[in-house]
């Protein structure tokens, strides 16, 4: 199963949740109705031990009142917690009492972590999402967000300091599988469904305070008038906290299936079935296991790497499969027997070493292959840069590619980490450098516009921002090549995702001001813009997907435009660009959609039509890329701006698309 398979099976399980929910709200309604009509007859007078006495108050009226109460409790109890959550993977992180890792001020387990998660990102093409600390002792960690553009990654102290480098990779590759498969936003629609099921057990806590605090019992003897909602209060309470207990049976069923997923890709990814295995093992054998202590915890168990909460009925509750049945699937040669594990204090010492050897691979002998390597990689871009790539091996390869994650991949991350000059390293991690090395990657090669440029920045941005420009400018040398400038700005998304409003709308003015510098937007520039402002800007709330569009012949206009722009970005005249679109058009089918050249359309039509393109169901994405790399390759050939350009735009489709490896050929 691929990635586009793996998404749309999540958005069918999301189809799967809103039948059950209008089934729970079914019942809610039923039950309610006859508990609140016995409430009513008693009031009346009615012996309520006589049925037919009761039948006589259920009036269509009162029934479609009381249904249409309950749906609307439940419906905005649901909508409000999801508004709660709508912020993204970092509200959950922060509800957790996370705190966000930086390079800054970072103890050797803190980078040995972030580093890994930079690694997978850029290998598997992802936005690197912003990594979270929770300080509990238990083993876990957890992927959250509705979009990969807004994901985080929640890891807990017990895990960072028991776990090895392998060990963190394997946990850290499950929660990836996560984010690629469409996990989270399934995870985060049960936190909002169940939550609008219980409102109905609240509401009947409610009540039987407010009754207390009256009094059931008067001066002249027990309040018979109080007897009745105190019954309505007690029976809502059963009632929303069945429903819940059976929404959580479900919940569970529906986390177990995806954490077995999970742990198979994991080994997909790392190539390691040993590292999340013994990750696992190291769960059985300590104390504290990977159970979460936050308040939180039970609401938000089912996003965890482990079990996080002990649960009464283990068999259904449990939102995880039992470790034993995890471990035997990774490793059936395992022997049954946990490694006995001290609390972490003990243990952290003994991975620094280790840690730091891995986090600074970068200096001296170290720094000078793996940047001569990628030296070596970029003069290989740039002399095929006339000849191209054999088009049909890239156009497969890159289409294969989309969500996997394969050691090349890993081994090209690593590579362009550790190459990385600590000075760019630092500014990728915080609002100020990260704002300055964005700039950087936008500045032309031509001399006359880059003053212009700097001009600009001196005039418009952060005083702060631009002394750092000069520093990393002496520093960049191959990362402004194509095949770096879009893991470089990968790098910087979690810290700019931190600027305030005002830091925001200033940057992303200046980012405007420096690609229309030379009164022409590359389409390269704005597809990095697109990149930027779809990763950061919030995304509208919603419930449900806006309506998720079943057939390309529904946004022809769109894929018209987009065709259009790919088509033109490497072709030598409007002929050869218009070959490239026909071809792409009669491999869609869509015969009626028209090429439009670079004047018929303006920068803001193509956001458009991307933002419209990204609503499309997963299954049809695939020919939507296939497309894309048919206009590329009008002449046989694609060059490696194009590919870049073809991931830009996939990004902006959160279709995750692994680099490309020049130096391996293009076959992946």
């Amino acid at each position: 199963m691929n990635f586009f398979e793996h998404q749309d099976q999540a958005r069918k399980k999301t189809g799967h949740l809103v039948f059950f929910f209008i089934l729970a709200i079914v019942c809610l309604i039923g039950l309610t109705n006859f508990l609140v009509v016995g409430v009513i007859a008693y009031l009346g007078g009615a012996n309520v031990n006589n049925g037919h006495a009761i039948i006589n108050f259920l009036e269509l009226d009162t029934l479609v009142a009381i249904t249409l109460v309950i749906v609307s409790v439940v419906t905005l109890a649901s909508l409000y917690k999801l508004k709660q959550l709508s912020g993204g993977g970092r509200v959950v992180a922060e509800a957790m009492a996370g705190r966000l890792l930086n390079v800054g001020d970072l103890d050797a387990d803190e980078r040995k972590v972030l580093n890994i998660v930079e690694e997978m990102a850029i290998a598997s093409g992802l936005p690197v999402p912003a990594v979270y600390l929770i300080e509990e002792p238990g083993i876990n960690a957890f992927a959250a967000g509705y979009e990969p553009a807004d994901a985080v990654i929640g890891i807990t102290r017990g895990c960072i300091s028991l776990m090895n480098r392998d060990e963190l990779q394997g946990v850290i590759a499950h929660e990836f599988s996560h984010i690629l498969h469409g996990d989270m936003r399934l995870n985060i629609r049960l936190i909002g469904i169940l939550h609008g099921i219980l409102v109905i057990g609240i509401i009947g806590g409610y009540i039987l305070r407010g009754i207390s605090r009256s009094g059931y019992r008067s001066r002249s003897g027990k309040n018979k008038n109080a007897l009745p909602f105190l019954l309505l209060g007690a029976g809502l309470m059963i009632i929303g906290y069945a429903g819940t207990f059976f929404g959580n049976i479900i919940k569970a069923a529906v986390s177990r299936q995806r954490e077995f997923l999970a742990d198979a890709s994991a080994v997909q990814f790392t190539r390691n079935p040993s590292g999340i295995s013994g990750a696992l093992q190291k769960i059985g054998g300590y104390s504290a296991g990977s159970e979460i202590r936050h308040p939180y915890a039970p609401e938000m168990s089912h996003l965890f790497f482990g079990q996080a909460i002990r649960t009464l009925f283990s068999g259904l509750m449990a939102t995880h499969p039992p470790l034993e049945l995890r471990i035997r699937r990774i490793d059936p040669h395992w022997g049954g027997n946990y490694p006995r594990v001290e609390p972490a204090q003990g243990f952290s010492d003994i991975y620094t070493h280790q840690a730091v050897n891995t986090s600074q691979a970068g200096t001296e002998s170290g720094f000078v292959s793996a940047n001569n390597a990628l030296a070596g990689s970029e003069q290989t871009s740039a002399s095929q840069a006339n000849t191209g790539l054999n088009a049909e091996s890239v156009q497969s390869g890159l289409i294969a590619a989309v969500g996997e994650l394969t050691p090349g991949h890993r081994e090209f991350a690593r590579l362009f980490l550790d190459s990385l000059p600590e000075v760019i390293r630092q500014a990728a991690h915080e609002p100020y450098g990260a704002r300055a090395l964005v700039y950087c990657l936008l500045l032309d090669n031509e001399q006359p516009v880059r003053d212009k440029q700097l001009g600009m920045l001196r005039d418009n941005a952060d005083p702060c921002v631009f002394e750092l420009i000069n520093d990393l400018i002496s520093h960049l040398g191959v990362f402004t090549g194509e095949s770096h400038r879009l893991p470089l700005i990968e790098l910087c998304l979690p810290a700019l995702k931190q600027l305030s409003d005002r830091q925001w709308r200033v940057f992303k003015s200046n980012l405007v001001l420096l690609m229309q510098a030379d009164d022409h937007i590359e389409l390269y520039e704005w597809a990095l813009y697109r990149i930027i402002l779809h990763s950061i800007e919030k995304q509208a709330f919603r419930l449900g997907d806006k309506g998720a569009i079943g057939s390309l012949r529904l946004v022809t206009k769109a894929i018209g435009l987009v065709l259009s722009a790919v088509a033109s970005s490497g072709a030598g005249s409007q002929e050869k660009a218009q070959a490239g679109f026909a071809a792409a058009r009669d491999y869609l089918g869509l015969r009626r959609i028209k090429y439009s050249t670079r004047e018929q359309y303006s920068l803001k039509d193509l956001s458009r039509a991307i933002a419209l393109l990204n609503r499309v169901k997963p299954l049809l994405k695939p020919r939507l890329l296939k497309a894309m790399c048919l206009c590329a390759s009008h002449d046989n050939k694609i060059k490696p701006v194009e590919i870049e350009l073809i991931r830009a735009l996939s990004a902006s489709l959160d279709c995750p698309m692994p680099p490309l490896l020049l130096h391996q050929g293009p076959s992946i």
